[in-house]
């Protein structure tokens, strides 16, 4: 019983993303106090306001809203986001991108319904193969298979 969540605890992925979840913990630190230590009085020196904006709340019947709060929290969030969008997942695409190779085209992948039985055929049949009706085939299938030269 041991062993087996000692070969789960082991396993690549789960250290991976342990590691992934500290280190995103960290940055999380980080990006919240360069908000704050930045971010946020720009905002109050840009609205007129005095001191920390994070601190700003309203009140109604006597319980307090601490909106700032709120707005420290999502400028934050905003932060973290665009970085890891262009640091981590734009970059990664790229990579991906420049590695994957381009699939062949499957002449069956590209489908269709008939428009008489409206069961699913491929795109490029010129015949139904349930009801055996003929139809038109698809022009850009036909293209994209190798059957029709491009169009211009």
């Amino acid at each position: 019983m041991l062993s087996g969540f000692k070969d789960f605890i082991l396993r690549g992925n789960v250290i991976s993303m342990a590691i992934g979840l500290a280190v995103g913990a960290a940055f999380t630190a980080v990006v919240t106090g360069f908000s704050d230590a930045f971010v946020i009085p720009l905002i109050g020196v840009a609205t007129e306001g005095t001191g920390d904006y994070s601190e700003a709340v309203f009140e109604v019947q006597g319980v307090e809203f601490p909106y700032g709060l709120f707005i420290s929290a999502a400028i934050a969030f905003l932060i973290t986001a665009a970085v890891l969008y262009f640091c981590v997942v734009l970059p990664m695409t790229k990579v991906q991108n420049r590695f994957t190779k381009d699939e062949p085209f499957s002449i069956k992948a590209a489908v269709r319904d008939c428009p008489r039985c409206y069961t699913e055929i491929p795109a490029i049949a010129s015949r139904c193969a349930h009801c055996t009706s003929e139809v038109e085939p698809v022009r850009e299938a036909l293209q994209k298979a190798g059957l029709l030269p491009a169009q211009r």
